[in-house]
C-alpha cells in the first residue's frame, strides 16, 4: 500500500513539475510583447474570434489570447495592453460585458491609457448611436440602422490621407475586405470628441436591393480616434478573414497601443488578389449552397468543380469546409483542399493539414500538403 502511495506521489510531482514548466514557457513567450485580448463573450461570433487571434499572431511582436466577460470582471483585462471586439453582435457583447464590465471597459480605455478595436459589430458596440445599446466611446454613429443587416459580400474601400499613413502597403493598391452588415459611420454631432476618418466606403451596398442605394459610398468604414488617455480603432468589414488582408488586424492594435509599425511578410500582404467587389445576391447564395452540398459527392472532379467555384465566390464560410476535404478519400480532393487553404492563408487549419500529411501515402499529394504548411507557419 505504501509502495502504491509513493508512486502516486512521484505521478502527481511530476505533473506539477511538468504545469508548472508550461506556466513558465507560456510567461516567457509573452515576454517583451504586446499583449491583446479578444473578446469571447456571448454575442462574439467564435469564428470571429479564433479568425482574429489568427490573424494577430502575424504579428511575433504580439501575444494575443480570448477574454470572457467574466475574466474582465475578475480583472484580468488588466494584464493586457489593448482589447479586440470581434464580429457577431454589438448588444449582445454589450449584455454579456453588464454594466459593471462595461466600467471596466471604459476605465481601460479613458483613465488607463489602453487601445480597443471594434471589427464589425465591435464597431456597432463601441460607437455612440442613440437608441442603440453601446459603449459610447468612439465620437462616430451608425446610419440606416432599418437595413442594418444590408447584406454581405466582398466590397471595396479606399483609404483617407490618415489611412495611407497607417497602411503604406495599400498606396496605387484597391483594397477589399469581407463584409457581413457592418455599421455604416458618420461622425456624432452630439459628443464632444472627433474621430479622424481612415478609409470609406466605395461599393454601394445593397444586393437585391434590399437596403436603399446610395447608403454606403462616401461614408465611413474605417476611423480611429483618441479616447480619454487611450486610443480606439473600428472597422465595419472584416480583414481578419480576407486572405492578403489580415495583416490590418495587428496593425491596427499596434496602432491604438501607440506601438511600432512595424511591416509583415509579402506572403501575407496580398491586396492585389482581389480586382472587384462581389456581394451575395439571393441567386448566388442559392449558388454558394448547391455547391457546399457537391463537395459530398464521391466524384474527385464534381468536388474540385464545387471548390474552384467557392474559391472564385470569395465565399467566407468555404475555407472551413476545405479542412474536411484533407481528409477525403479522392487524393486529388485532398490535394486540392490544401492548395485552397494556403491560398485563402487559413492557418487554424495547421494542425489539421500537419496530421493529413503526417498520414498522407501519396507523394505528391503529400508534398502539396507540406508546401501549405510550410506557407502558413508564422
Amino acid at each position: 500500500m505504501k509502495k502504491i502511495f509513493f508512486i502516486l506521489f512521484l505521478l502527481s510531482s511530476l505533473y506539477a513539475c511538468q504545469n508548472k514548466e508550461a506556466k513558465k514557457l507560456d510567461t516567457v513567450s509573452e515576454e517583451g510583447k504586446l499583449k491583446v485580448a479578444v473578446f469571447k463573450g456571448n454575442g462574439a461570433g467564435a469564428i470571429s474570434v479564433i479568425e482574429t487571434i489568427e490573424a494577430l499572431r502575424i504579428d511575433n511582436g504580439i501575444y494575443a489570447e480570448a477574454i470572457s466577460a467574466s475574466e474582465i470582471q475578475a480583472g484580468r483585462l488588466a494584464e493586457f495592453d489593448a482589447l479586440i471586439f470581434p464580429g457577431g453582435s454589438g448588444s449582445k457583447e454589450l449584455n454579456n460585458l453588464g454594466k459593471k464590465g462595461k466600467e471596466i471597459v471604459e476605465d481601460f480605455i479613458r483613465k488607463d491609457g489602453k487601445g480597443i478595436v471594434g471589427i464589425c459589430a465591435g464597431g456597432y458596440l463601441l460607437s455612440s448611436t442613440s437608441g442603440y445599446p453601446n459603449l459610447s466611446i468612439a465620437s462616430s454613429v451608425h446610419l440606416d440602422r432599418a437595413h442594418y443587416n444590408r447584406g454581405r459580400g466582398l466590397v471595396e474601400f479606399a483609404l483617407s490621407e490618415k489611412g495611407k499613413e497607417i497602411f503604406p502597403e495599400l498606396l496605387g493598391k484597391k483594397m477589399f475586405a469581407q463584409y457581413y452588415d457592418g455599421p455604416v459611420l458618420a461622425q456624432s454631432d452630439s459628443t464632444t470628441g472627433t474621430y479622424q476618418e481612415v478609409a470609406t466606403f466605395v461599393t454601394d451596398i445593397h444586393p437585391d436591393n434590399y437596403a436603399p442605394t446610395g447608403i454606403t459610398p462616401g461614408k465611413t468604414f474605417s476611423l480611429n480616434e483618441e479616447v480619454g488617455n487611450g486610443k480606439v480603432f473600428i472597422i465595419a468589414g472584416h480583414p481578419e478573414s480576407t486572405p492578403g488582408m489580415r495583416w490590418m488586424v495587428p496593425r491596427m492594435a499596434r496602432w491604438v497601443c501607440n506601438s511600432e509599425l512595424v511591416s509583415y511578410d509579402k506572403r501575407w500582404v496580398r491586396p492585389e488578389i482581389n480586382d472587384s467587389a462581389l456581394l451575395f445576391t439571393r441567386a448566388r447564395k442559392k449558388f454558394e449552397k448547391k455547391q457546399f452540398w457537391k463537395l459530398f459527392n464521391d466524384t474527385a472532379s464534381v468536388q474540385i468543380a464545387a471548390m474552384d467555384h467557392l474559391y472564385d465566390l470569395r465565399s467566407r464560410p468555404a475555407v472551413r469546409w476545405y479542412i474536411g476535404l484533407l481528409r477525403d478519400t479522392n487524393p486529388e480532393t485532398r490535394m486540392h483542399a490544401a492548395e485552397l487553404l494556403m491560398q485563402t492563408e487559413y492557418t487554424y487549419a495547421l494542425d489539421d493539414l500537419k496530421e493529413a500529411a503526417s498520414v498522407e501515402t501519396d507523394k505528391n499529394v503529400k508534398e502539396v500538403m507540406q508546401r501549405a504548411i510550410d506557407q502558413l507557419s508564422y
